[in-house]
């Protein structure tokens, strides 16, 4: 199959395309403002459906708005039908057309445009009538709030909210590559005249930005956001695309002595803290019990030995582990426990607790095993 996506290096455009590319059985013809003009008509003479994303948002003056917006449009459209192509043809059109200003009346100049062109050719059109778009490779600075904020935000540059309280409707990049593989096929979701992506986050803005600065600061925090919440996730996601190159990493603190390290990684109040501790050779760390709370160790690298003891009782149990064979050990309430580096190496465990470390309530209570 031949697709014709016009728009191509946009952000709608790149995302889709790297899609397509997964896809078996597809030809991809791709068009954009610097491709050479003639190919238009090379392309629409075999393509076998039209993602039309092409558009102008920032132009140098309004006259750029009709001229990208509904003149392209014409163009494409003219080239079809000079070439008897009556293939499918889907646009991605703003929900700006409803508004009495350039941009939007360019947008309904085009969607107008479509809607006569399937009139008079029985070609099938699909019309996206898309709210704010959000997610990577969006660009900064041009048609996005969102992209703006967590570029400046990720740069530790200054942002400006005119209002907080404006609501956003807002949809991901990966829900419109989905909906848009769904128009492909024929199983488009419509709403009316025109079609829709049917997932849709509605958010205050000041609430956004709230959630990117919050991002920002997990990494001191060392905090996870909630993951639950399909608009945070899918905001996190974004925010991170748009870190400056150099600060992908950032340290954790470590608690170094003799024995080795101990450094926290992540803390959430719902879900514990995850930590990576180090273990000299010859190194017992822990004798100690906890009433509720509870914990999970992984070695990965090096070998050891996990005792266990239950309070009360003299039995004590013994359960080795290895770095060469990844198994998770529970540590359960009510066991005094230790772990003993028993290589002639370093010993790495991952551990996990219940609960993040609260020096005011530990609930840790000293016992050999």
């Amino acid at each position: 199959m031949k697709i014709l996506i016009t728009g191509a290096k946009g952000f709608v455009g790149k995302n889709l395309i790297v899609t397509l590319e997964r896809l078996e059985d597809l030809e991809i013809y791709q068009f954009d403002i610097d491709t050479d003009p003639a190919l238009l008509d090379t392309y629409t003479k075999d393509c076998e459906f039209v993602f039309h994303l092409a558009g102008v948002n920032r132009p140098q003056n309004v006259e750029e708005f009709m001229e990208g917006n509904f003149g392209f449009t014409s163009d494409l459209l003219n080239s079809l039908k000079n070439n008897h192509n009556t293939c499918p043809i889907l646009i991605t059109s703003s929900i700006q057309a409803d508004l009495d200003n350039p941009y939007g009346k360019s947008k309904k100049a085009g969607e107008d445009l479509l809607f006569s062109y399937g009139q008079e050719t029985g070609a099938k059109v699909l019309v996206y009538r898309l709210p704010n778009v959000f997610g990577k490779w969006c660009r900064p600075n041009y048609n996005s709030a969102v992209a703006t904020f967590c570029h400046n935000i990720a740069h530790d540059l200054p942002i400006k909210v005119n209002d907080p309280n404006v609501v956003m409707n807002l949809v991901y990049i990966d829900d419109v590559v989905e909906e848009l593989i769904r128009a492909l096929n024929c199983n488009e979701t419509r709403e009316g005249d025109f079609c829709i992506v049917p997932i849709v986050h509605t958010i205050k803005l000041g609430e956004i930005v709230e959630l990117i600065y919050s991002f920002k600061n997990s990494r001191s925090e060392l905090s996870i956001p909630n993951m639950a919440d399909a608009f945070t996730k899918k905001l996190y996601a974004t925010y991170l695309s748009y870190l400056p190159e150099d600060r992908f990493s950032y340290p954790l603190k470590m608690n170094v002595d003799n024995r080795g390290s101990f450094s926290e990684m992540i803390r959430t109040p719902e879900r514990g803290q995850v930590s990576v501790n180090i273990s000299k050779p010859g190194i017992t760390k822990g004798n100690h019990w906890h009433h509720t709370k509870n914990e999970k160790f992984l070695v990965v690298s090096g070998r050891g030995v996990i005792r266990f003891r239950k309070v009360g009782s003299d039995k004590v149990i013994e359960y080795h582990v290895s770095g060469e064979k990844l198994e998770v050990v529970d540590i359960p309430t009510g066991y005094t426990h230790n772990i003993e580096n028993l290589g002639d190496s370093d010993m790495v465990t991952i551990m996990w607790a219940n609960e993040c470390f609260d020096p005011e309530k530990p609930d840790t209570y000293f016992l050999e095993v």
